[in-house]
């Protein structure tokens, strides 16, 4: 029969089977980073170049590393392939990467915070605050002329604005629990999706209605190489690196508030921090591509799933997990029933609903 350990080449000792996991597990989350990395560059360039007016791989590989490192020199295709590939399809690809990835560490973040499964970064009230600023933008003109960029200027005050009630509602003699915040996030959107709804009535602009169940469902339409995407870049891989960085506290906290004591983390000020950098990052992000549910849900299961449940994995591998699944969503979004595009939130819904009823089933029968 097979042993439980292996033999060092270099004391001839057994290898106890703890660190024979460990190894195995750092070998997997690096052919998975390997593998989403380069999955990611291919989804990137098939995704620029498919659409109404076709570019070929070898296209669109050449039109970008002409305009990043200047190679090819000469160029020998269109010019209208050359401004679809560059000004139109790669800025709308890279603010859906950049989106995707967001949208899926932050929901790492929050089911470990509020330590449930079935949390995204939506309960927080996030989305629904961004939507009402978004809403108030585009019915009532608010902030035009005074911002240059006013609909992702007031869609991202009115996430900061929902945060900060979600986190007051929350605390409580100076504390704020996991179940205080779930439950008020969830007020707090629903608060919020009602201003949205009134806004829209006592518009009564039908074009304006229109316009804003459509960033209520989401959309990458608005993407180009101006100052937000810059912001969003900024914005996501710094949370990125943060909550790699904060990976042990992230696995102390996930387990319960006593252990994170015992492992020196102080969970009241450390929830504190990763409520303000979940709402900055979903903020940041709804501001630029309206609201997109269900991939801060669905993807740190399948990350999980891939590499464990240590967090210092499970953030690494969610962000091009997400990335790729938002960058294909939108490609379905604006293809399927070409010219015309449908909200990029109905794909991510249509695919996330039954993963969530397959998942509450499961928690069901583990309970039962």
């Amino acid at each position: 029969m097979a042993s439980d350990t292996a033999v060092r080449p270099a004391t001839g000792q057994p290898t106890p089977p703890d660190v024979l996991g460990l190894r195995a597990s750092r070998r997997r989350t690096t052919l998975w980073l390997v593998g989403l990395t380069l999955g990611l560059v291919a989804t990137v360039v098939v995704g620029v170049g498919v659409g109404a007016f076709s570019v070929p791989a070898g296209t669109v590989a050449q039109v970008i590393g002409h305009h990043l490192v200047g190679w090819p020199a000469e160029r020998t295709w269109s010019a209208p392939a050359d401004a679809i590939v560059w000004q139109v399809r790669l800025p709308r690809v890279v603010l859906g990467a950049l989106v995707g990835a967001g949208l899926a560490i932050c929901g790492v973040a929050l089911q470990a915070m509020v330590r449930n499964v079935l949390a995204d970064p939506y309960l927080l009230g996030v989305n629904s605050g961004a939507s009402s600023g978004a809403a108030a933008a585009i019915l009532f003109g608010v902030g035009v002329g005074y911002v240059e960029y006013a609909l992702q200027a007031t869609a991202f005050l009115g996430a900061l604005a929902a945060s900060l009630l979600v986190f007051l509602v929350a605390r409580s003699a100076g504390r704020v629990t996991s179940i205080r915040l779930l439950l008020a996030g969830v007020a707090v959107g629903y608060a919020l999706y009602a201003l949205t709804s009134f806004l829209i009535f006592a518009s009564g602009s039908a074009e304006g209605a229109r316009s804003v169940m459509f960033w209520l469902l989401g959309s990458l339409a608005l993407a180009q190489w101006n100052v937000p995407l810059a912001i969003v870049a900024v914005v996501v891989v710094g949370a990125v690196v943060l909550l790699t960085a904060w990976g042990r506290r992230l696995d102390a906290l996930s387990i319960g508030d006593e252990t994170a004591h015992t492992l020196g983390v102080r969970p009241e000020r450390f929830r504190l921090v990763l409520l303000v950098v979940v709402a900055l990052c979903v903020g940041v992000v709804v501001s630029a591509s309206g609201s997109i549910g269900f991939v801060g849900l669905v993807v740190p299961h399948l990350a999980r799933r891939a590499v464990g449940g240590r967090h210092v994995r499970v953030v690494v591998v969610a962000a091009p997990m997400g990335a790729i699944l938002l960058i294909w969503a939108d490609v379905l979004a604006r293809t399927l029933f070409a010219p015309q595009e449908i909200p990029i939130g109905i794909i991510t819904s249509l695919v996330g609903a039954p993963f969530l009823l397959v998942l509450i089933r499961r928690l069901h029968a583990t309970s039962a």
